[in-house]
């Protein structure tokens, strides 16, 4: 479908994802490999993260409740990918608007954004916890942690907006086939027709400011917390504990910006369509399904609060089949 410019001019309202060109007599196999083991598995793990951080009253401090964030967003940032692509793989239904793709681009880079930028706080945090850690109450209080969520939303929002109206702003007059399977924005400003400049520009901004300055911060305030820690007088347990906690963060850092960075990278590289699009998908899937599980496998207090949940159930069920029971066969 065309709408015409005043120009004379037409350009796509509507566009096709490409997908895996390369897959087609294997996409239900493909299917089944991010449905089960991509998107449930997130699911499944962010959620029970988020229940247990929720329940158990130990883990309400800044650390645990940026973690939660980080699950919250990790569910957000793979459900607005996934129906598309669940329905492209399933019934071919490859279709979208103009709108419903700018829509998927924002929400996709923004929750993308803010990711990064809870893990600089995550940095932050334990900076604080480990090199100033007399002043870690008064520092990290309920007033900085509004100002720094707010300050989130804000450079997200923001950036990313003006990202997507610059894209929305492009005429696309040649091909509407998108080489993806969700609305990446190169992707979709390489359909357009005209000078695409600005867009190119905004796209390195945005890497820039996003990964250019939280990175090196991240890098810092870690390689500040190891010598601290190298330094300190304190015991095995406790420099042990430290490298602990902080090896957990660094894992899923590394994580996202290393996939990150090969996703940013391989439209400059020579490889096939299929094997960019799949880069693309694993940007967004493989940290948000990779967090839960490494936070709960690595860090004890949540580890903790999983099997206080389950007692708690357990008892609570127990003492339910005991009241059931018929008369004489047990306690009432």
């Amino acid at each position: 479908m065309f709408e015409a410019s005043p120009g004379g001019n037409s350009s796509h309202s509507s566009f096709l994802f490409g997908g895996f060109p390369a897959l087609q007599n294997h996409q239900r196999l493909l299917l089944l490999v991010l449905l089960i083991g991509c998107y449930v598995t997130l699911l499944l793990g962010n959620c029970a993260l988020l229940l247990v951080i929720g329940s158990v009253a130990s883990l309400h401090s800044p650390m645990y409740l940026l973690i939660a964030s980080l699950c919250a967003v990790d569910i957000l940032v793979g459900t607005t990918i996934f129906p598309t692509t669940l329905l492209s793989l399933l019934f071919n239904w490859d279709r979208i608007s103009l709108t419903g793709c700018l829509t998927q681009m924002f929400f996709t880079h923004f929750l993308s954004s803010l990711e990064s930028t809870l893990l600089l706080a995550m940095a932050l945090d334990r900076y604080v916890a480990i090199c100033l850690p007399l002043h870690y109450n008064k520092i990290m209080n309920a007033s900085v942690f509004a100002k720094l969520l707010l300050f989130t939303l804000f450079r997200s929002g923001s950036v990313m907006g003006t990202l997507v109206g610059l894209a929305g702003s492009l005429w696309f007059c040649d091909s509407n086939t998108i080489r993806h399977c969700y609305c990446d924005h190169m992707a979709l400003v390489s359909l357009a027709c005209g000078d695409t400049e600005r867009n190119r520009a905004a796209g390195l901004a945005v890497i820039i400011c996003f990964v250019g300055v939280d990175t090196p911060v991240i890098f810092f305030s870690y390689v500040k917390i190891l010598s601290v820690v190298l330094r300190a007088s304190a015991s095995g347990e406790d420099r042990w504990k430290a490298f602990h906690t902080c090896g957990t963060h660094l894992m899923i850092m590394t994580c996202f910006y290393l996939v990150g960075s090969v996703s940013f990278l391989s439209p400059s590289m020579n490889i096939p369509p299929d094997a960019h699009t799949f880069m693309g998908l694993m940007y967004i899937l493989l940290p948000a399904t990779v967090n839960p599980i490494i936070y709960g496998v690595r860090t004890k207090e949540i580890r903790n609060g999983f099997l206080k949940i389950f007692k708690v159930r357990g008892k609570k069920l127990k003492s339910m089949k005991v009241k059931v029971s018929p008369a004489g066969k047990g306690k009432t």
